[in-house]
């Protein structure tokens, strides 16, 4: 009897975990019937936003297909970010069709407060995001699938601003590191005050630094690299419309690095978009122009024996900056001269691109060049070895530059919706 009944339970053992293989595997199976669907019916969306949680998004916007590359998609969209006068963002986002939506574009935007915290920001661009989504996805066969609610919020008072526009800024940071050779100090402080509005922006700001490091050669030789700076700034610009401006900028600076006990200087300024300023999240092409004067206190004797002198220099600048669905590029060529001898000039270069050349194959560049023929403030004396192997001091140079290149390929699966956090990312 016991036999026969060890005999039965090992039966309804067996008989559940067969149901159970069972019905896993038909929920597996059900489960990639759902996911194969989902491929073959819904947008197929790439989506270009460098500032998005992307695992985030995936998991909360699951009826459309995000694929790898822009060229299998029906729906292109460009997430462009500007800091506003208020120290928050304002997001723009751009939804480009492609296939058979070509010329069905649309554009949103949404606004940050500097206080909103990054859970925040997600939640409301993902709310902009699926907002935008809905004319295309309200093409395909998942439509049926879609519901929207609405959740109603009245203001019944008008929003006052005690602070008038007014944002304030502090900031002070710090470290102190050390070894049996080395030990260092370092430390800065930042105050600012802005006020921007669509007619005006207002900016004053002051920093301060303070660097010393001790090296240590041996038992009876040690090396100590100090250096400090101080800056007070103010930029003042009034809006003329979508592509003039007219403004200026003062300064107040203290660097022992560049030989300046004390300069100070003013410039009238007037800048020129030739697209509205508007549409400068996707392109610009600014001229600005400045003219000013400048009084500098050395604190050694310069190259060309000045302890102090006074000088009127003027500058252009043309910034250029562009964002599209094959990638973005940014420039700027700047240029200054010294009117009391034009050969002080220096001419400056530097350029971003992030191309995509082909489907997978994206091409990025960075570089910047300077020719450099103004660098009034050398100190006659020169530079120690120890100064110049510690760069406490600026040194005579005609010309610099940097650049990088790098290439990016990516192939295989055009799909990429799911999300899988185990062992991290």
């Amino acid at each position: 009897m016991k036999k026969i009944l060890t005999t039965g339970i090992l039966i309804m053992l067996f008989l559940a975990i067969g149901s159970f293989i069972t019905n896993a595997q038909q929920t597996l199976k059900a489960d990639s019937l759902h996911k194969d669907s989902l491929r073959k019916y819904a947008l197929n969306v790439y989506l270009n936003c460098p500032y998005c949680d992307m695992d985030y998004v995936r998991k909360e916007i699951t009826f459309i297909n995000y694929v790898r590359d822009k060229n299998d998609a029906q729906l292109y969209v460009l997430v462009t970010g500007m800091t506003t006068g208020s120290g928050g963002g304002e997001y723009s986002f751009y939804f480009i069709g492609q296939k058979e939506f070509t010329g069905k574009n649309d554009t949103l935007k949404i606004n940050t407060l500097p206080t909103s915290t990054d859970d925040e920001i997600r939640k409301l661009g993902n709310q902009m995001l699926k907002l935008g989504l809905m004319p295309y996805v309200a093409k395909t066969p998942l439509a049926k699938n879609i519901s929207i609610n609405y959740e109603s919020t009245e203001e019944t008072n008008k929003v006052v601003d005690p602070w008038k526009s007014w944002i304030f800024n502090i900031n002070g940071s710090g470290y102190f590191s050390g070894e049996a050779s080395l030990k260092t100090k370092y430390l800065y402080s930042y105050l600012e005050a802005s006020k921007v509005t669509e007619k005006l922006k207002l900016n004053i700001s002051a920093s301060y630094s303070y660097n010393k490091s001790i090296y240590k050669i041996d038992d009876t030789t040690t090396v100590t690299s100090l250096s400090n700076s101080k800056s007070f700034n103010v930029l003042y610009v009034k809006s003329l419309g979508e592509h003039w401006s007219l403004g200026g900028t003062a300064h107040i600076t203290s660097s022992t690095y560049s030989n300046q006990k004390l300069r100070y200087m003013m410039s009238p300024a007037i800048e020129y978009d030739l697209y509205k300023y508007s549409e400068s999240t996707r392109r610009q092409l600014r001229f600005l122009y400045e003219i000013g004067g400048e009084h500098v206190d050395y604190v050694d004797t310069t190259i060309y024996n000045k302890v102090r002198e006074n000088l009127f220099v003027h500058q252009l600048t043309i910034a250029y900056k562009v964002v599209e669905t094959w990638g973005d590029i940014s420039a700027s060529l700047y240029g200054d001269q010294y009117f009391h001898d034009l050969s002080k000039n220096s001419l400056g270069l530097s350029a971003t691109f992030n191309i995509r050349i082909f489907k997978g194959l994206s091409l990025n560049l960075y570089g910047n060049a300077y020719l450099i023929h103004d660098q009034l403030s050398l100190a006659k004396a020169g530079a120690t070895e120890q100064e110049i192997l510690t760069q406490q001091r600026q040194l005579a140079s005609q010309y610099s530059y940097y650049a990088s290149i790098g290439l990016t390929y990516t192939f295989g699966s055009i799909y990429n919706n799911v999300v899988n956090p185990r062992f991290g990312n």
